[in-house]
């Protein structure tokens, strides 16, 4: 059903898209856009995880390094029938974790100090699991084009407020339709690009409770990071809000209208649909090795 639901919000962009390019930009200038768009996302696309990486400070590790985070990890691939990504950590106080790449056979699993130091190794295992469920639906390439689609219509806004719009007099909107579009056409692109983000992230959720096979330990591991999240800065998600959504929960502190736009579905939501794949049964996951 998400799957689904994410297709049909790509559709719903990608007419937004055209509607707006062909009221405010023309053709020449729909073109224009998107070919500008398309190149900086295709750039984005191939170097985004060593930009993601180095933003954050991120250090490989390896089995020597980092012998249990390593392992997990290889062992949770191996049940997913991924192959062996590469695995950072970075220092910081906040418990969150995000996977990046182009492809399974570029992807990189990275997880905070924080989240070492606070969670348990089955929560850690459910975190991971899940990082790997976005590995496996290839989520970077879908919110890649989705980045591209967006990025156009926030192009076509900025052409149409410098330049005016398309004054050809078979526009049916005149000036003030030029400028409304204008003003929504990109919160309108935000909103989507939000709910795919939304959507993408219960897929994931999905798919790390059924590595695992235990959809409480990411339950118990969603709730764990959440309540540090609130009370514990993320100063490099701060600085780099347009990041925020590649975190497990968002790193970001805010509310009201913000909600609007988030890019992660409520946790208490998450939360309950993962009782629900396990019967419904609230037990407490316990620190301990996973066996």
């Amino acid at each position: 059903m998400n799957t689904l639901r994410t297709g049909m919000l790509m559709a719903a962009l990608t007419g937004l898209f055209l509607a707006v390019g062909a009221l405010i930009g023309g053709t020449s200038g729909m073109m224009i856009a998107f070919a500008f768009a398309l190149a900086t996302n295709l750039f984005a696309y191939w170097n985004s995880d060593k930009v993601l990486l180095s933003m954050y400070g991120a250090q490989p590790v390896d089995e020597t390094s980092a012998p249990d985070l390593y392992r997990l990890v290889a062992r949770l691939a191996q049940q997913a029938g991924l192959p062996m990504p590469k695995v950072y950590i970075t220092e910081n106080p906040q418990p969150n974790a995000f996977a990046t790449g182009r492809s399974p056979e570029h992807a990189a699993v990275c997880v905070t100090s924080g989240l070492l130091q606070q969670v348990s190794q089955e929560e850690l295992a459910g975190v991971l699991a899940h990082e790997l469920g976005h590995v496996k639906h290839r989520d970077t390439l879908t919110m890649t084009i989705v980045a591209v689609m967006a990025g156009a219509i926030s192009m076509l806004a900025n052409m149409a407020f410098f330049m005016g719009g398309d004054r050809d007099r078979n526009n049916p909107m005149g000036i003030v339709g030029v400028i409304l579009v204008t003003l929504l056409a990109p919160i309108m692109a935000m909103l989507v690009q939000a709910a795919i983000s939304r959507s993408r992230e219960f897929e994931a959720d999905r798919a790390g409770a059924e590595i695992t096979g235990r959809p409480l330990w990411l339950a118990s591991a969603l709730g764990q990071i959440e309540r540090a999240a609130e009370r514990t800065e993320n100063y490099p998600a701060d600085a780099n809000p347009a990041t925020a959504h590649m975190f497990i929960i968002n790193p970001l502190h805010g509310g009201g209208l913000t909600s609007l736009f988030a890019s992660h579905p409520p946790t208490e939501e998450r939360i309950a649909r993962l009782r629900a794949m396990a019967g419904g049964a609230a037990v407490p996951v316990r620190k301990g090795p996973w066996g």
